[in-house]
């Protein structure tokens, strides 16, 4: 091992300069004497408590959720020496903890939050003690990471199965969550390092820091991946606080797994994380910056254009209320929740974008006390519009002002590896306000909902072939463009299903007007649905049957099923979460079966309103007209052939638009 020369310590979260920049804000900033105040009195109550740290290494996150809803569950109050209640906030249930089940061991889920918090306060700790120089919060943050150190080796590996292999953590039960704490205990520890003895370094470093990661995290070994980001980042701050410059090499410059490999290859084009969910974008984001402000402290500079373009892209994809879509394994994302971090990218890029998202949050956070700008100009307004990313494989149709615009994304693109879902032409629809056409997102990962509807084909808006998940493959956008006043967009699933081609177009005619056309094509005779999910309540439906649902994923989730015959044309009325009315016209070029029913929400306990529309055919042209202002779209067939179909559209008030869609060669879409 061979070491580099370094600049003196502090030098990971904090460079000398950066200490007394944050001396100033707190003098001169009253939003950064706030936050100040509370990590004050935070750490007199944390030098008060004895240092109690858990009996043995945390469980996975994702087993904290109750089985039967998915819904995350809520730790109530202690009911014994490192036990807990565990509440489900859907019927109030009290979940019994059982350690030697790891799907169950809801007290180990609480555990890894402690193993968390306790990192936290070393870093915590130690900014206080470089701002004020009170050795107490230095000798509080060293008791901490000493005794971590001296009962590191005698926490068992485990992994989230409870086996000890590579691939588990000693603290938690992946290098992930091994990863996730270390970093801030690393920071924290650099914090104090001046004021530490030889053997207490030594202690540090042979008992905690470098087991940790050549032991656990480097043994093992991943590609490009929001976790390999994670563990980039733990290992290269170990390498940089104790000058090992070959865990430098490992964190940033490896060509299979560091840092620059993860920032050129996981990036895309359009600045989105390549895993498609806006929830690891932003995960990603938060594993990268450590490692990138340790770095520039020591003359090494990770700023480059990819980070850049990751700080850049929410504001390209968001909804007109600054949230994101819940694609892929994520929940709908508020953007302005992630202004914090946006502290940290304006101090870096001054990039005025993002001002406009500072200028409306709370500054009495981290980020903005660590690193904002003192003060910040005026931000310019947004302006909402229609952009294609095919790197990406998102097509977003927008028109309006304000959080009042409609806006519309279309989803074509790449998979997403083991986080994407299996929903190719899969859109989601916001207008006044609110989503209306939605993707339901996730659960934890360790209950069954998660994989029965939640990563189903039909838990989205898209084509069903034959009750069965779509196959993982990647789409591709055949058009784009505005015509006639009216933005649109044309793409095709990819090889979704063995034998058929599906083309979807969405026209985004006016900001209460959108019409979706399908065209499916397919060799043999097959069982077609599609499926939207629609937020509200359905206020007029005809006369129908009930329908049992086959048992199969996704389908068994449908509650209150109900069919019916569809000649050629329906209309339905929705009454909206948020107010107003949504009329649903809908036509296909023959007989089909239409079933209402309910699906699932944010959890089981939520129920969304659900329309199928079914046929057993070769080929189908089916369209959608969405009055969104409660005034319905009148549809008609000019003509349906396998070669092109047109489709006259009447507006509310009265304007009379052709849409012709030829599903091969071109023009893919005409609008007259």
């Amino acid at each position: 091992m061979s070491n580099r020369p370094l600049p003196p310590h502090p030098r990971l979260l904090f460079d000398q300069q950066g200490i007394s920049a944050l001396k100033e804000r707190i003098e001169r900033c009253e939003w950064a004497k706030k936050r100040w105040r509370t990590l004050l009195h935070h750490a007199e109550e944390w030098l008060k408590e004895a240092v109690a740290l858990p009996p043995r290494g945390g469980n996975w996150y994702h087993y904290y959720a109750c089985p039967e809803h998915g819904s995350a569950l809520r730790t109530g109050k202690r009911i014994g020496e490192w036990q807990w209640e565990h509440i489900c906030p859907v019927d109030n249930k009290r979940l019994r903890s059982d350690p030697t089940r790891p799907e169950q061991d809801y007290d180990g889920c609480v555990l890894m939050t402690v193993h968390g918090q306790m990192a936290n306060r070393v870093r915590d700790l130690g900014i206080l003690y470089q701002v004020t120089g009170d050795r107490r919060y230095a000798d509080k943050a060293l008791e901490i990471a000493c005794l971590y150190a001296e009962r590191y080796a005698a926490y068992p590996l485990h992994t989230i199965r409870g086996e000890a292999r590579i691939g588990g953590g000693k603290v938690g039960p992946q290098t992930l969550d091994e990863a996730v704490w270390l970093i801030p205990m690393a920071q924290g520890a650099d914090l104090i390092w001046q004021v530490l003895s030889e053997s207490e370094r030594n202690l540090l470093t042979q008992k905690l820091f470098q087991p940790a990661v050549r032991e656990v995290i480097l043994p093992h070994q991943m590609g490009v991946h929001n976790i390999q980001c994670w563990k980039d980042s733990a290992v290269g701050l170990v390498g940089l606080l104790t000058g090992d410059e070959e865990l430098i090499q490992q964190a940033i410059y490896n060509s299979q797994r560091g840092y620059w490999t993860q920032m050129r290859q996981g990036v895309t084009a359009d600045g989105m994380w390549w895993e498609g969910a806006w929830g690891y974008h932003f995960y990603t984001l938060s594993s990268l910056w450590p490692l990138t402000e340790a770095a520039r402290h020591c003359g090494i500079n990770l700023y480059g254009e990819e980070l850049l373009r990751m700080f850049d892209a929410p504001f390209r994809f968001m909804m007109p209320n600054f949230r994101l879509p819940a694609f892929n394994d994520s929940t709908e994302v508020n953007l302005r929740s992630q202004a914090p971090a946006y502290e940290l990218a304006y101090a870096r890029y001054k990039n005025p974008l993002y001002l406009v998202l500072l200028a409306s949050a709370n500054r009495e956070n981290d980020y903005a006390l660590w690193f904002g700008e003192e003060s910040l100009p005026k931000p310019r307004s947004i302006t909402w519009h229609s952009a294609n990313y095919p790197a990406s494989g998102y097509a977003i149709l927008a028109k309006g002002r304000g959080e009042k615009a409609t806006w519309l994304c279309l989803k074509y693109g790449p998979h997403g590896s083991g986080h994407g879902h299996p929903d190719k032409l899969h859109f989601e629809l916001y207008s006044e306000g609110a989503s209306l056409s939605t993707d339901p997102g996730m659960a934890r990962y360790g209950v069954p909902i998660h994989g029965g509807w939640y990563r189903t084909t039909l838990a989205h808006n898209t084509l069903v072939v034959d009750e069965t998940d779509q196959q993982a493959t990647e789409g591709k956008c055949l058009a784009y463009g505005q015509a006639k006043g009216a933005d649109y967009v044309v793409a095709e699933a990819g090889a979704i299903y063995s034998d058929m081609r599906f083309v979807r177009a969405l026209v985004l005619l006016s900001e209460e007007a959108v019409v979706v056309l399908d065209d499916v094509q397919c060799r043999q005779s097959h069982r077609l649905d599609s499926v939207m999910h629609l937020l509200g309540e359905w206020m007029e439906k005809p006369a129908g049957k009930g329908w049992t649902p086959p048992d199969k994923p996704g389908y068994r989730y449908l509650t209150e099923a109900v069919s019916g015959r569809m000649d050629e044309g329906l209309q339905l009325v929705l009454k909206r979460d948020t107010g107003g009315l949504v009329v649903l016209s809908l036509l296909s070029d023959g007989a089909c079966e239409w079933i209402t029913a309910l699906g699932i929400g944010q959890n089981a306990g939520q129920r969304v309103p659900a329309l199928i529309l079914r046929r057993r055919a070769k080929a189908w042209r089916l369209a959608w007209g969405i009055g969104l202002r409660g005034k319905p779209l009148t549809l008609a067939w000019l003509t349906s052939a396998p070669d092109a179909s047109a489709l006259q559209v009447t507006l509310p008030n009265g304007t009379v638009r052709r849409i012709t869609l030829q599903p091969t060669g071109t023009p893919v879409l005409t609008i007259s």
